[in-house]
């Protein structure tokens, strides 16, 4: 199991990236999948999630209605479109599968994260 995060770099506040979380080898939409962000000196947070039964989402509060997560099962990809960015968004993301097929079950499979960094 191999999963892929990319779409990070530089951007000025209130600007916008899209993450893309690709894998290898299985199917993202048999499991939820996770964003979460770990920044220098600090815990890991989870960040968002989409379940795989039925498509809902969760979010933290510190990005709730500015990040939004989906999915394309057509192209086996989980995006995180970021907006509003602020400098405490800066962190390297991570996308992970769950050990289920809704959220909450706890991080099962990560990979390599993207930096994103929120600077002007």
């Amino acid at each position: 199991v191999q999963l892929q995060a990319s779409g990070g770099g530089l951007v000025q506040p209130g600007g916008s990236l899209r993450l893309s979380c690709l894998s290898s080898g299985f199917t993202l939409d048999y499991y939820a999948i996770d964003w979460f962000r770990q920044a220098p000196g600090k815990a890991r947070e989870g960040v968002a999630c989409i379940n795989s039964d039925d498509d809902n989402t969760y979010y933290a509060s510190s990005v709730k209605g500015r990040f939004t997560i989906s999915r394309d099962n057509d192209t086996n990809t989980v995006y995180l479109q970021m907006n509003n960015l602020k400098p405490e968004d800066t962190a390297v993301y991570y996308c992970a599968t769950e050990a289920g097929r809704n959220c909450g079950g706890g991080y099962r499979d990560w990979g390599q994260g993207t930096l994103v960094t929120v600077s002007s």
